[in-house]
Parts: C-alpha cells; sequence; structure tokens
C-alpha cells in the first residue's frame, strides 16, 4: 500500500516537470491473451500482452477503438481476468482468482476514478468518498477523518455536504479523485478522466494528477487524447491486442 503522503492542492506552484525514480514492481504480466465469443465469432481483444509497472511511475495507455485498450484496463483493475497468461499484482497471482479475492484486491490496491464519475447521486461528496472505507470496514471515526481530509486534499473542503448535482463537473472528478485516494492505493486507475469534461477543467484535472505523482502515487491513465497522453511519463500504445510502442517521455 502506498504511504499516508499528505497531497498537495491544487492551484499550487509546481516545480519543473519530475520523474520520479522507479520503485518495487507492482504489476507483472505476461503472454496475456483474452478473447470473447460473439456469436459464432470470436473476438481477440488482447494476444499474449506483456507489462510491468513499479511503484512512481506515470504511465498512459493509448490505442483507438478496438485496440483492446478497454479490455487491457479491466484486466490491470482486476474487473475481469485473463484468457490465458499470467497477472501479478504486488506478487499475489490474480489470474485464477475468485470474484470475491478480486473485489478485495480491488478496494484495497486499486483507486478508480472514471469518465463518467460513478457517483451516488443522492449522497454528499463526503459520503461518497467515504464509500471504500465502509466496504473496508473501518470505524465511523476514522473513515470520516479520512474522506474529510481526502476532499481537502483535492480542494474540496467547502463542498464536502454538497450532492453531486450541486457540483460542477470538474469538482465531481475531484470527488472522484478523492475517493480513489481514500484507501490509499498501490495504484491510481483513471479511464479517460477528462472525457466528460471542457478543456480548461480537463487541464486542471490533470494538474491535479501532476500533483498527486510528485507527492509519491503510481498513476495509470487509460486515453484516446494525445495532449492528455503526454502529461504522463511513460505512453503504451496498442494496435490490435498487441502493444505496438512503450516509451518513455522525457518532455
Amino acid at each position: 500500500m502506498t504511504p499516508d503522503i499528505p497531497i498537495a492542492v491544487p492551484g499550487a506552484a509546481s516545480p519543473a516537470r519530475l520523474h520520479r525514480p522507479r520503485g518495487a514492481l507492482v504489476i507483472e504480466i505476461e503472454g496475456v491473451t483474452k478473447f470473447y465469443h460473439m456469436g459464432d465469432e470470436v473476438v481477440h481483444a488482447l494476444c499474449g500482452v506483456a507489462l510491468r509497472v513499479h511503484r512512481n511511475e506515470y504511465i498512459a495507455v493509448m490505442g483507438p477503438s478496438g485496440s483492446g485498450k478497454s479490455t487491457l484496463m479491466n484486466m490491470l483493475g482486476c474487473l475481469d481476468t485473463p484468457t490465458d497468461g499470467h497477472y501479478q499484482f504486488n506478487g499475489r497471482d490474480v489470474s485464477h482468482m475468485t470474484d470475491d479475492e478480486l473485489a478485495e484486491i480491488r478496494n484495497r490496491e486499486i483507486g478508480f476514478v472514471f469518465q463518467t464519475f460513478n457517483l451516488l447521486p443522492r449522497s454528499t461528496a463526503l459520503h461518497n468518498v467515504e464509500l471504500p472505507l465502509i466496504y473496508a470496514g473501518l470505524p465511523h471515526d476514522e473513515r470520516r477523518e479520512r474522506a474529510i481530509q481526502a476532499l481537502h486534499n483535492v480542494g474540496l473542503g467547502d463542498r464536502m455536504f454538497h450532492k453531486p448535482n450541486e457540483l460542477s463537473g470538474g469538482q465531481r472528478q475531484r470527488v472522484a479523485v478523492a475517493r480513489a485516494l481514500v484507501n490509499r492505493p498501490s495504484i491510481i486507475l483513471a479511464d479517460e478522466p477528462t472525457g466528460n469534461l471542457d478543456s480548461k477543467t480537463g487541464e486542471e484535472i490533470m494538474q491535479l494528477f501532476e500533483h498527486l505523482y510528485e507527492q509519491g502515487n503510481t498513476i495509470i491513465i487509460v486515453t484516446h487524447e494525445e495532449d492528455i497522453a503526454r502529461h504522463a511519463r511513460r505512453i503504451v500504445r496498442l494496435h490490435d491486442g498487441l502493444i505496438a510502442s512503450d516509451i518513455e517521455v522525457n518532455t
């Protein structure tokens, strides 16, 4: 699990582009394939993919529609298991885990940020952020304190009792980021996190991810947008279920 590191408040001055040294291996997938049966047709979504992700990395996964990036995201997030191949997460083989075991990994080790925010519409921002801690079984006072701090860390300390329909799109995504962080996960997995935002608000969210990276978080963003991918320090491109390129980004 990542250490309890305070997250910089968005809007603070950002230093020159930082490349943090790689830490321990978090994700290792080898020879991963995934195919689906669609009627009489077999669709090969992933075709023997190999990928390693270390702590302290900031990775963008890119690819056109049908390239396999959504399937890879589901695999990395333990939302699906491979048809063949091996997937180790923090040294644990998750390739053949049960649904309950996968759910535990998702709740304790992975912070999800979705394009559509996935917030409970009738619940406050505070309650939305508390949800992973409720599932984890934390006592009320501890989860309340951690959720409040997470909202302060993304600049929403004055909006914690607002419901999603009382927040802007950017604020809703900040709530989603706070929820992703509250369990102090090993990685943050963001699926098109700016897809429902205007360009200015999207850039603000990407600046928030920059702060999260600088403060010690490991981030994987799935995107089809080049300008979003350029915020990362490494870009993995998929094509027809295979990794076409895997490059470090220096500028």
